[in-house]
Formats: structure tokens, C-alpha cells, sequence
């Protein structure tokens, strides 16, 4: 954390007020979500909301799904250190297969629990993602796993956000360890990526600009 507040402030008068907006933000989340260690679910929380900070250009982070690649196809491009790679496929490789293998971070298998869709059809849906999943851990596609555990993660942040957990319950414990883990490690990369990259991976006006209340 201090490495990263380091270089954010020496870049800062190069970057965009709207671009430091983002990442000071982004930090101040990140900061706060490193004192939450005992704290499964505020930690989670903290994580997304400073995931949601530097990335999020609307209310849905991953509404516009081509948009969601397209950040992450260019993320990875970017990152000339293979950080981001090195996370996926030497650090966190056994907790991100456990996530992806995890049905309850799956949207379909709700959509089963809630009778949207047959039991049939959410088995045939999480298989045939297993074997998507399976082809891209084959052959390394990063962005192919990074677009699957953040809609994986996705779920779970709308289980929690929603009211559909109770607060430190045990049921959720695993995928919520796996979550905070993967996404401890992959945010500081992120943002790293981000600061030295300034220029090309400038997103925009946040959705919600500082306004001063008088």
C-alpha cells in the first residue's frame, strides 16, 4: 500500500483530476479493506467498492459486459511486468480454480433456487462454463479467467449488497476467503497497471464527480 500511495503521488500532477479522482479513491478502499482481515464480509465490501472505484464508469459494473473484456483485455496488455498473469497462474491458481468450481457463486444455480430456470437447464449452463473455464486454464487465456471470476464474484457481491447473507454466516465463509484473496492480490496490480499507464487506461469522469454542498 504505501509503494502504490508512493507512486500515485509522484504521478499525480502528470494524470487527470478525473484519472487521481479514481485512484485516490480506489486506495482509500484498498487501505481500509487491509484492516479488515478478521472481517470476512466488510472486506469483501471494502474490496469491490475500490474495485468499483477505479473501474466503474455507471452504476452497473459489469451491465455492459464487452466494455468489462475490453478493460481487462487492455489491462493485461498493459501490464509489462506479468503481474497480473504471475497472480493468476503461479499465486492464486488453486483458490481460483476452488471459486470457479464453486457453485454457489454462480448465477444460474440461484436462478434454480428461485425457480427461474429447471435444475437441468443451471447444471447444463455450470458445465458447460467448466469447460469454457477448462480450455482457458489450458491455455493460459487470462483474460478468458479474469472475465469468469469477476462474474463469479459478481454474484457473490449481489448475494451480500442484496441482503441475501447474514452477516459472518458460516455458509459462505469458503467462497468469501477465496474472493477477499484473489481480489487482495489482484487490485494493487490493478492500480499499479493503472498509474504507469495513465495516458492510454484514462476511463473517464466517475459516475459520481466531487460536487461541493454549499
Amino acid at each position: 500500500m504505501l509503494v502504490l500511495e508512493e507512486i500515485f503521488k509522484s504521478k499525480k500532477c502528470e494524470q487527470s483530476d478525473q484519472f487521481n479522482l479514481r485512484i485516490h479513491r480506489g486506495l482509500s478502499w484498498l487501505k481500509k479493506s487491509v484492516e479488515l482481515d478478521n472481517d470476512l464480509d466488510l472486506k469483501f465490501i471494502g474490496l469491490w467498492v475500490s474495485f468499483n472505484a477505479i473501474y466503474a464508469q455507471d452504476l452497473g459494473v459489469i451491465q455492459d459486459r464487452q466494455s468489462f473484456r475490453q478493460f481487462l483485455t487492455v489491462i493485461c496488455r498493459a501490464d509489462d511486468e506479468h503481474k497480473i498473469y504471475n497472480i493468476i497462474w503461479e499465486k492464486f491458481s488453486q483458490p481460483i480454480r476452488l471459486l470457479l468450481d464453486n457453485p454457489y457463486v454462480f448465477q444460474s444455480f440461484w436462478d434454480y433456487q428461485n425457480k427461474k430456470v429447471s435444475e437441468l437447464a443451471w447444471k447444463e449452463d455450470f458445465n458447460k462454463e467448466k469447460n469454457k473455464v477448462s480450455r482457458a486454464l489450458q491455455e493460459k487465456d487470462t483474460v478468458d479467467i479474469l472475465f469468469v471470476i469477476f462474474n463469479r464474484l459478481y454474484t457473490l457481491r449481489n448475494q451480500i449488497m442484496h441482503g441475501g447473507a447474514t452477516y459472518n454466516s458460516s455458509v459462505n465463509r469458503k467462497q468469501l476467503q477465496d474472493a477477499c484473496n484473489i481480489l487482495s492480490a489482484l487490485l494493487p496490480v490493478f492500480i499499479y497497471v493503472l498509474l504507469e499507464n495513465a495516458k492510454t487506461l484514462d476511463l473517464g469522469m466517475p459516475f459520481y464527480p466531487v460536487v461541493q454542498v454549499s
